[in-house]
């Protein structure tokens, strides 16, 4: 099950100043997988595989958060508030 992450993360996914909030798993999953600048990257595998694991159960939804955060991080995408 899905559950709402304890702090959203906004961040500059469509280009410089157009922020875009996620909130959940599923959001970041969907994000990674539709509008990610990089096509294949280590912690983009790495948070895609925690995503599918937390929506199946197997993790707490904190692990994806941190997960998408470091993919962020390597692709560069500027964030509002973390």
């Amino acid at each position: 099950m899905d559950q709402p992450w304890t702090k959203s993360v906004t961040l500059a996914l469509e280009g410089p100043g157009k922020y875009v909030t996620i909130s959940n798993t599923t959001e970041a999953s969907w994000a990674m997988i539709e509008d990610w600048p990089l096509d294949d990257a280590p912690a983009l595998d790495r948070a895609l595989d925690i995503c599918a694991q937390v929506v199946e159960g197997k993790r707490p939804s904190q692990d994806a958060r941190r997960a998408f955060l470091a993919a962020v991080a390597e692709a560069e995408i500027e964030v509002s508030d973390q």
